[in-house]
């Protein structure tokens, strides 16, 4: 089989098609033609094999011993007969006492089922009842005024007769002695009755009124409970008990249905648990009760169940067992049927219940038994036909087997397509896609006018998108067929993230909107993972938020999740330099990243600060100090247009838009959304959102990172040439102090992160008004009384947002500042500036020339424009830039004779201009072939560019045969001397280059001797690393 591994498809498929077109039959019918027989197997014909002996006729002895067996042969077959309809008729009584069995079984399950139900809900009612005990002690007795009275009680009990599912109602009585029954009735305003007839109650020893009633229980109020007989007998019991007490079944008033009434006692005082009866009756105030409609409620209750009319139920009061009562269900007598008895506890231990059960239905015939013995029968009497039809079947058996061969080998062809359909899907579309970029690029460096240049960048970008589709759906089809593969390599989180920021930060200018990122500072600075898959998943995210927002802000925000998990516990102390009388009490405007609403509250202010103050408060536990790994929860936040409710259900679903337009009005195909959640599912995380149609969206995704630490990350540069090493922030900053004025809380946390990463120490003032943060601002540099002797306070630089307060009023800040100061802007520390845009005259005012620093902030940006600012010189070496222009890269190229081998023409005209452009020297190869015999040592190229497939020699086994000719020609070296830095000089750089995306190719470049990797169409920042780090590796 050829489908464990893509090395094994990818061996498979040449063994498959070396043989030729139109051959591979011919090779697997050869090879089965000597095909050994294994075990379990048998030849093919081996019945010929048998026949091939030599015939003998019989003598009179076989003769007659053949009449002997055939004889013994009827014999047999008639006891096989006889054997069959003895095990037919034992399988038919075996199989129906296994259905009796069953039935029974299921029988028992669903009454048990039932019982537990009824005896769960009953128990949950009688507690509310007994919490309802606690009510009436708590705001009824003792109160002058009572604070409950029937009003209150019925709204209460109404509210919360959710939670006592089985009762009809619930109601209190009060004990009252006869001494006290008519100042009692005075109060009252009315006469305690009889219950069952309404008449006037006689005089008696004491009484039972209703007072508070449930609605439904309405007909109960001034209703003397202990006139009738049952509730008489439950209250004496449950008020000497001290426990709830259950009547016998009996027809309850108004319904007329078979119910119970359960009883429990309000006492005036606390009472011991060992209290006496005659101190609990002593201490009686009330009596709260309940009423169980079994007929309704219990019909009601099982009703919910399925199958509810498969049984009939019965529920028996058995206190009495020569004399059970019925409390629901039909009476009928269920003795001789096939029933089930389950015990029922309602909490009254002198009262004893139980539910009886049995099918409605009488059990139905047996068929599976019936069918079951007559098939057996039947097999029984075709089994002789059986074993002489079978010789007869075997040649067809035969030929079965032949077809069933070919069709293993069309399906195994099937499985070495389909892995390899991504390679070829690729390389077919990307080789003539690297022409027509290549091209266009090369057009746009020519001289155009303003049209032709429109008209050729559009057409890039849109062969940029193609690309992009092209890439997309190859991510689909893997993820599809589980052939996705994560790498496990170190990487700087915050710098990914600010490689993001720079790919939408000219589509976010031409918006207007404010994009932004904010790592927490308790994430490590180097993890473990899949650096490229992750920065596809925030690069989707961020992508779709830019597409679907035209105002307002895209907010990156990364954080711990143990921090997230106590953002409800306060820590011990604030932020630094923020806090809530910063904001002036207007805080509810500036609760987010640009003041508008967002669909989630988990990024506003309150919640953010909440996480800083974790983050700044606690140390980091022993676990997680310990542990090798740290769980993130990423969020992407917008305030775009948000998804339409009955759209978030399939957001995730490939190739989905929200409606029809939503291509149409905004681009993308819906499967961006797909891959991220696909990713990040195989990563071991979760991707979750919150939307609001018109307020926007946020995208939540948690993921389980390993801790790695520099060195790992510097050892991964150093041994894999696919990930160079970025260059270190500039440490030239370390120790100043900077003071960031906004007017929104969060936009300033994420302009101190971005600061303090250049060793900054910051400090924050917001305020919802200009003048007030002018003298905040006052206050910090030294001086009070605005005076022209202000000084610094150790402010080395003060950061205004343009928009602190609303469009353009950051600008105005230093006008306010010097009417405040009289005194010149020099005198203070430098003021500089972050805007999304400034106009031509915003530009020109003094004191933001050079000092402006532009959004989306990242750390290497704002050092870039530091170093103007203070005058430092700006080294290339220490800015974190991995590509700065054509200048880079023609450093690298210029001089340099390079080798371009493609097959394909356009290619190499398409890479041999991109090489040229940069100053290169280049000669082209037509195969492989030709490309070992120009690089024979020794030769004048410095580098070699090398198409992976071409025919007769592909770029990998040229290289290995180049490689082989070095180390051939590295043997002569020490006689003549030519060594280079420890290194053959005749060992050339070789950078493969090919449309092929598939990762086992990138690992077969690695292993035949190659330096480098550029996937086709490669661009001017990918040319630029793998040039850098291929002639670095080799000088």
């Amino acid at each position: 089989m050829c489908q464990v591994s893509t090395k094994k498809t990818m061996k498979c498929h040449a063994d498959a098609t070396a043989v030729g077109p139109g051959k591979g039959f011919q090779a697997s019918t050869a090879a089965r033609s000597n095909h050994q027989v294994g075990p379990g197997r048998l030849p093919a014909k081996w019945w010929v094999q048998a026949s091939a002996a030599p015939a003998i006729r019989p003598s009179a002895v076989k003769v007659q011993n053949q009449r002997i067996a055939k004889r013994w042969h009827v014999r047999l077959l008639v006891l096989w007969v006889l054997a069959g309809i003895s095990v037919s008729i034992w399988v038919f009584y075996s199989m129906n006492a296994d259905i009796i069995k069953r039935r029974q079984e299921m029988l028992s399950n669903m009454c048990e089922e039932r019982a537990w139900m009824l005896q769960d809900q009953f128990v949950s009612s009688l507690n509310h009842v007994r919490a309802l005990t606690a009510l009436v002690t708590t705001f009824h007795l003792g109160k002058r005024p009572s604070a409950l009275d029937q009003d209150t009680f019925a709204a209460y009990a109404a509210r919360t007769s959710f939670e006592r599912p089985l009762m009809a109602g619930v109601a209190y009585a009060i004990r009252v002695l006869h001494a006290q029954r008519e100042q009692f009735e005075r109060e009252q305003g009315w006469v305690i009755k009889k219950m069952h007839s309404n008449e006037l109650q006689p005089a008696q020893a004491e009484y039972a009124p209703t007072v508070l009633t449930q609605d439904t229980l309405s007909h109960l109020a001034s209703l003397d409970l202990m006139s009738g007989e049952e509730d008489r007998e439950n209250i004496l019991r449950a008020r000497a008990s001290g426990k709830g007490a259950l009547t016998s079944p009996f027809r309850l008033l108004e319904s007329n249905h078979l119910g119970v009434v359960l009883t429990f006692t309000v006492y005036t005082t606390d009472l011991p648990p060992d209290a006496s009866a005659e101190e609990r009756i002593e201490r009686t105030a009330g009596y709260m009760g309940g009423a169980f409609d079994f007929e309704s409620l219990v019909e009601n209750l099982l009703r919910q169940l399925a199958e509810s009319q498969a049984i009939i139920v019965n529920v028996y009061d058995i206190t009495n067992k020569s004399n059970p009562l019925v409390m629901y269900g039909p009476n009928i007598s269920i003795e001789t049927a096939v029933s089930h008895t389950s015990k029922l506890e309602f909490g009254d231990p002198l009262r004893k219940h139980e539910m009886r059960c049995r099918f409605y239905k009488q059990p139905p015939i047996p068929w599976s038994a019936i069918t079951t013995s007559i098939g057996i029968l039947v097999i029984v009497l075709l089994i002789g036909h059986i074993l002489y039809a079978a010789v007869n079947r075997i040649e067809k058996v035969e030929e079965d087997y032949r077809k069933m061969e070919a069709l293993k080998l069309l399906a195994e062809s099937a499985d070495v397509a389909k892995s390899q359909f991504l390679a070829t899907v690729s390389h077919e579309i990307r080789t003539p896609m690297n022409g027509v970029l290549g091209m266009l690029q090369m057009l746009m460096d020519t001289e155009l006018d303003a049209t032709q240049c429109d008209f050729a960048c559009t057409a890039h970008e849109s062969g940029k998108q193609l690309i992009k589709l092209i890439n997309e759906v190859l991510d689909q089809a893997k993820i599809e067929s589980g052939r996705m593969e994560l790498e496990n390599v170190p990487f700087e989180l915050r710098i990914i993230l600010d490689d993001i920021l720079s790919l939408f930060s000219a589509e976010i200018k031409d918006k207007g909107i404010e994009l932004a990122v904010f790592v927490s500072e308790r994430v490590p600075a180097v993890l473990v993972g899949d650096p490229a898959r992750l920065r596809q998943i925030i690069t989707n995210l961020v992508g779709n938020s830019v597409k679907f927002t035209d105002r307002g802000h895209i907010f990156v925000c990364v954080h711990l999740v143990d921090d997230e998990n106590r953002v409800d516990v306060p820590p011990e102390r604030s932020v630094e330099s923020v806090d809530d009388e910063e904001l002036d009490g207007s805080q509810n405007s500036c609760t987010t990243l640009s003041g508008l609403e967002a669909a989630d509250e988990k990024n506003s202010w309150a919640t953010f600060k909440l996480l800083l103050m974790h983050g700044s408060s606690e140390p980091i536990s022993t676990s997680l100090e310990t542990s090798s790994t740290v769980n993130l929860v990423f969020s992407v936040e917008d305030t775009g247009v948000g998804i339409p409710y009955q759209a978030q259900e399939r957001v995730f679903m490939p190739f989905m838009q929200a409606d029809s337009s939503t291509s149409r009005n905004y681009g993308g195909t819906g499967i961006g959304l797909s891959i991220s959640r696909c990713l990040v599912e195989l990563m071991k995380g979760e991707m979750t959102f919150v939307s609001k149609p018109g307020v926007g969206t946020t995208f939540r995704f948690g993921l389980p990172l390993k801790k790695g630490d520099s060195s790992m990350l510097k050892k991964h540069a150093e041994a894999n040439w696919r990930h160079p090493q970025n260059a270190p922030l500039p440490t030239k900053f370390k120790g100043k102090r900077a003071l960031v004025v906004d007017g929104r809380p969060v936009r300033s946390q994420v302009t101190k992160y971005h600061l303090q990463r250049l060793g900054i120490f910051v400090e924050i003032i917001v305020s919802n008004k200009c003048s007030s943060a002018v003298s905040r601002v006052m206050m910090r540099c030294g001086t009070t009384n605005y005076s022209s002797n202000c000084t610094s306070g150790n402010i080395d630089m003060i950061l205004i947002d343009k928009d602190a307060w609303g469009p353009d009023t950051g600008v105005e800040f230093s006008d306010s500042l010097k009417k405040q100061t009289d005194a010149r802007l020099n005198g203070l520390p430098k003021l500089i500036l972050l805007a999304m845009s400034l106009t031509n005259e915003e530009a020109s005012k003094e004191e933001f020339r050079d000092k402006t620093v532009m959004k989306p902030l990242r750390a290497c940006n704002i050092a870039l424009y530091l170093q103007g600012a203070f005058g430092f010189r700006n080294h290339r070496s220490q800015a974190r830039v991995l590509i700065e222009g054509p200048g880079s890269l023609h450093n690298l190229l210029s001089g340099r004779h390079i080798l371009v081998v493609d097959d394909n023409k356009v290619n190499r005209l398409v890479a041999a201009g991109a090489l040229v452009k940069f100053g290169a020297q280049v000669e082209c190869a037509e195969s492989g072939k030709e490309a070992i015999l120009k690089l024979q040592p020794p030769h004048k190229f410095d580098a070699c560019f090398m198409d992976v497939q071409m025919p007769e020699l592909d770029g990998f086994e040229a290289t290995r045969r180049i490689r082989k000719a070095e180390i051939a020609a590295s043997e002569r070296l020490p006689r003549n001397g030519d060594v280079k830095n420890g290194k053959h000089t005749y060992r050339v750089p070789i950078l493969a280059m090919t449309a092929d995306v598939i990762q086992a190719t990138r690992e077969e470049c690695t292993r035949c001797g190659m330096d480098g990797y550029v996937s086709k169409p490669f661009e001017e920042e990918q040319l630029y690393n793998a040039v850098a780090v291929l002639f670095d590796s080799a000088h």
